[in-house]
Parts: structure tokens; sequence; C-alpha cells
């Protein structure tokens, strides 16, 4: 429990801070939100105006101060231009972002680890030697390249996959990944290269440990060493980079939504932006950092769960 509640208290502390700099970088932005939402057409006391109704003309304290009472009750806000609350806004958009980036985490995962594994098991050979190199391809890659790369070939030469959009409302789960493969597998593939690392590097430092040459020695298959005894010890900083890629994704799926045409979160975000609508903006990227700070929050309580010498210390 006293783990737990420190951890707690330090979440407090970053979703603070976050906060803090989310709004003071929102308002940093040139362009005026009003003038955008009203156009060309409009007066400078209408603009004034419409700042008032929405407490814009307001000190940048007055305006802080009258958020963070909107975010003690629950409330992200209204947004300007959608004329509903960031909340709903949100939740309308939320689907395709988790789906995308559970799907991708999931591609990931299952590329990076068993590659990573047996760069590890074949140190120095042609194997490993490819799959790193391969990890160093993947991890210099920009997504959108990889997109247009998967389009063409899958989509628009093969026909296998849709090239964009999330299907017609109504549609089941697997019609929805289906439309999802493309712009997950790529996502997939480009953060596998992270795991694929980070396994191999955790493998090789357990690898050399007495109790791995004991396991050996008593005459233990060698899959068996290699999955009860070296991954087993190694899940510590894999976990880490899983739980990280995750967050990443969620948060960092902009570029990718908007070579695909998803309606997603990311894709909220980036018209949000052209717009200076500042409560979806605000709303969106604490919710973000929110989920960011929950998922080290629970990566911290599996650590107690896989490696005890954590759950002793922290007691």
């Amino acid at each position: 429990m006293r783990f737990l509640l420190k951890r707690l208290a330090g979440a407090a502390v970053v979703l603070v801070i976050v906060a803090v700099l989310v709004f003071l970088l929102t308002r940093l932005a040139s362009g005026d939100p009003m003038a955008l939402l009203l156009g060309d057409q409009a007066t400078a006391a209408d603009i004034a105006k419409a700042r008032t109704q929405y407490g814009l003309d307001q000190p940048l304290p007055a305006q802080f101060a009258l958020w963070l009472g909107e975010l003690a009750q629950g409330n992200l806000g209204q947004s300007i231009f959608l004329q509903r609350p960031v909340a709903q806004a949100l939740l309308e958009r939320a689907e395709p972002t988790l789906f995308l980036a559970l799907f991708a985490v999931a591609i990931a995962a299952l590329i990076g680890i068993p590659c990573g594994m047996a760069a590890a098991i074949w140190r120095g050979s042609a194997a490993d030697q490819g799959l790193s190199g391969l990890a160093m391809l993947g991890a210099s890659i920009p997504s959108f390249w990889m997109g247009l790369i998967l389009i063409q070939f899958f989509a628009v030469h093969l026909g296998w996959f849709p090239a964009s959009g999330y299907g017609d409302p109504g549609m089941g789960l697997g019609q929805r990944l289906y439309h999802l493969a493309l712009p997950a597998a790529v996502l997939g593939l480009l953060n596998s290269a992270l795991i694929i690392r980070f396994t191999r590097a955790s493998m090789l430092d357990i690898l050399g440990e007495d109790f791995v040459r004991t396991a050996r020695a008593k005459g233990l298959p060698e899959w068996v060493v290699m999955v009860n005894h070296v991954l087993r010890n190694a899940l510590v900083p894999i976990i880490t980079v899983l739980g990280l890629t995750t967050a990443l994704m969620i948060g960092g799926t902009v570029v990718t939504e908007t070579v695909f045409n998803l309606p997603g979160v990311g894709n909220l975000v980036v018209r949000a932006v052209l717009r200076r609508d500042y409560p979806v903006i605000q709303g969106t990227l604490l919710v973000i950092a929110g989920i960011y700070v929950f998922i080290n929050l629970v990566i911290d309580l599996l650590y107690t769960l896989v490696d005890p010498r954590i759950r002793l210390e922290s007691s």
C-alpha cells in the first residue's frame, strides 16, 4: 500500500505539471480561435463578444483557475468548434485509437520478443546481425512513408485491405480490425525495433548469470532454460518497453491516423490545433498524459509481481 501511495502521489504531481504546461503552450500559439470560428466577415465587436462568452478575455491566471475548477468537477470543458463537451468528443474518437494502439502493440510484441530472444541466443551470428540490422532499419523508417508503401502494395496493387477509413457504423470487431490491419502493421513493425533491442540486451545480461549455467548443468532442455530462467528474469525491462510503447502509441498515432484517414483521437487533435480549439487540445493532452501515467503505474505494480526482489525493497 505504501508503494502504491508513493506512485499515486508522484502521478498527481506529474498531472498538475502537465496541466500547467498544456494550458500555457496552447495560449502561446498564434491565432485567435474566435476569429477562426466566426470567419473573415466577423467584425472586431463580434470577436470581442465571442471572447467574452468563452472567457478568453480574462487574464491567464483567471482562465487557468476556471479550467482547474471544471477539471475538479470531472469536466474537460466545452469545445469551441464542435459545440459539445470535450469528454463526449473524446469518447466518440476513442475506439479507433484504442483498438489501433492495442493491435499495434500485439504485433510489435509478437515480432519483437521472439526476434530479440533469437538474437540473444545466437549472439554474434548472421541471424543476430540480420535481426539487429532490421531493428535499426525499423527505427529509422518514417511511419508516413511506411504507411504509403503498404497502402500502395497491399491495398492498391493486391487489394487485400482497405486503403483508408474505419468502415461503416455498426460493423463488428472483426471488420474493425480488418480495417485497422495496415495502420496497425505500420506501427507494430516500426515499434518492434525497440522491443527487439531491449529483449536482446536484457537476455544477454541474464545469460551470463550463474543460475543459468547451473540450470544447463542440471541437464534441463534449452527451451526450458530460456523461457523459465532467462526470459522470466529479463521481463522487467521488457515490460517497461511494452508499457511505454502502448502509451506512446495511444498518444502518437497522429501521423498514422492522418495517412489512413482514421476518425481517432489523433485526427481530433490535428483539427483542434488547426482551429485553435483550446478546450479540445487541453483536454485531450491531459487525458493522454493521464493514460501515460496510469500505464507507468501499472508497470510499477507488475514489477512487484514479476520480480520478488522489488516487492521486498518496496515494503
